[in-house]
């Protein structure tokens, strides 16, 4: 890459406005890791090519590295209507608008280049990905075996394939097991377990299913830089912020009311989304980062973490006025929240309840609450994206123990810090009496009663979350009490909560 950036620094010396050096010159500068300079190069070939739609994908996928989703989106708006039959260039611009939740404007877009270049294996998972989202559960396991039997040991087209949900066939685990030694690939051998495990866990094969995912959680624990401490204190920060008077200025006057749906991850926060989204009145813009990044650029901290003790304290004295508008200008920019009502369903905005309440005083803010020990076992049993920084404390089941205690903790603080601002849902009441519990959500968040809220089932929207197939069925309690079946294996678990007094389901 420093080859590349050096033969186009000196054409671009001589020639500063060649499209094609500048195009050059931009994509290797992303790939670099240097996006304004990316951005620099990007802008000067769309000038000087206007309708090239090569140009355009990259300047909108570079756009999207720099977290310009507005403008970004504009941009693969326009490289679409350029009108490309590259299929790198389609799937480019699809991977765009997937990421911006325009998954309706992804679909044919992948689908024309895979078309284009059956052979290219990424294509095809995003397409196999995309179908899924839809609830195209045929066409998407169609994919994933075409990958399949391209690559045997391709673990994320083994582990969507099981995400789908369809019945499992005998050889199903043990093809995935044979598959195991072809890799030496880490990263697809952590996804290669959790698909085995997944596959075992639906046949009832306890011992064995436990043995996968104890293999896979940890391989990818061991090579995480994770220190269990440094969320402690984000935790302790934030109790500190708001234990007396209120970090930011009690100046916000925004009147938007956005939806916040939070909670742990795998307790139902897809389940509540969805039944929030079927009301006319709301649409989902799914998981927004536009919370945290909101609060880490009102903040001007400028360590790498996203949220940290330096990033808390840093927020004192700060504009709540100010930080609603950034949120707003960033959730905007996704394709969901183009509504006067959407819901954020990113879990791990509990961590932001008080800002949110401070900046957005018109939210509504809805948490699930879930028994401990299925929460924990929920959690280890899924592989998160393996880069993401923000669940590193599931892949062990003591890190997750801890990390439930705490979210535990941190909303009995929230509950007296601010009474009555948050609605909270537990998982397994919502599943035994749907409706009652559906209709106290819904008048918490200021919206009359409808039922097409019960039929969420039916909603067509796309769902672009490890839930997505489970919320295409009518609500059922066949996830309460999973745990029960791993009692072995969870005894220190069971244990732990025991002795902090925190009951098992």
């Amino acid at each position: 890459m420093a080859q590349v950036l050096a033969a186009t620094a000196q054409l671009l010396a001589q020639h500063p406005h060649d499209a094609e050096a500048n195009f050059v010159a931009a994509v290797a500068s992303a790939e670099s890791g240097r996006i304004g300079e990316a951005l620099g190069h990007i802008k000067t070939a769309v000038e000087a090519s206007p309708d090239n739609a090569e140009y355009l994908a990259q300047y909108a996928r570079i756009l999207l590295l720099g977290r310009r989703e507005g403008e970004a989106m504009a941009a693969a708006r326009r490289g679409v209507k350029a009108d490309s039959d590259k299929p790198l260039v389609l799937d480019t611009l699809g991977c765009v608008f997937a990421r911006l939740g325009a998954h309706d404007e992804a679909l044919p877009l992948f689908e024309r280049a895979v078309s284009a270049s059956p052979e290219a294996i990424e294509y095809r998972f995003n397409l196999a990905s995309t179908l899924g989202f839809f609830g195209r559960v045929d066409e998407a396991a169609a994919q994933y075996e075409a990958i399949i039997a391209r690559q045997p040991a391709h673990g994320r087209a083994h582990l969507g394939l099981v995400g789908l949900h369809r019945s499992t066939t005998a050889g199903q685990a043990q093809r995935i097991e044979d598959a195991l030694p072809i890799t030496q690939d880490p990263v697809e051998r952590v996804r290669l377990h959790y698909a085995a495990a997944a596959v075992l866990e639906n046949a009832g094969e306890a011992d064995q299913c436990f043995a996968h995912l104890a293999s896979g959680n940890a391989i990818h624990r061991a090579a995480l830089a994770y220190d269990f401490s440094a969320d402690e204190a984000v935790f302790d920060a934030i109790r500190r912020a708001f234990s007396r008077e209120l970090p930011l200025l009690t100046d916000s006057t925004v009147v938007d009311a956005p939806l916040f749906v939070v909670g742990l991850p795998r307790t139902g926060t897809t389940l509540v989304d969805r039944i929030l989204s079927s009301h006319p009145a709301v649409t989902s813009a799914g998981e927004l980062q536009a919370m945290p990044l909101a609060v880490k650029q009102l903040s001007q901290t400028r360590s790498r973490l996203v949220l940290d003790p330096a990033t808390v304290e840093a927020l004192a004295g700060r504009s709540a006025h100010a930080l609603g508008e950034l949120y707003l200008t960033r959730a905007r920019q996704n394709a969901g929240a183009a509504s006067a009502r959407f819901t954020d369903k990113f879990p791990l905005n509990f961590l932001y309840i008080g800002w949110i309440v401070q900046a957005l005083p018109n939210a509504n803010i809805v948490c699930l609450r879930r028994g401990a020990m299925d929460t924990v076992w929920s959690n280890f049993k899924h592989l998160f994206a393996t880069g993401s920084p923000y669940y590193r404390w599931s892949y062990d089941l003591m890190d997750t123990a801890h990390y439930v205690l705490m979210f535990q903790r941190l909303m009995a603080f929230w509950r007296q810090r601010f009474p009555g601002r948050v609605h909270e849902v537990n998982y397994e009441q919502l599943v035994a009496d749907q409706e009652t519990q559906t209709r106290r959500m819904l008048a918490h968040c200021g919206l009359g009663w409808n039922a097409a809220c019960l039929d969420f089932h039916a909603n067509a929207a796309a769902v672009a979350t490890p839930s997505a197939q489970q919320v295409r069925q009518p609500i059922n309690a066949r996830a309460v009490g999973r745990w029960h079946d791993y009692e072995r294996q969870l005894d220190e678990v069971m244990e732990f909560f025991v002795a902090k007094g925190i009951p098992l389901d």
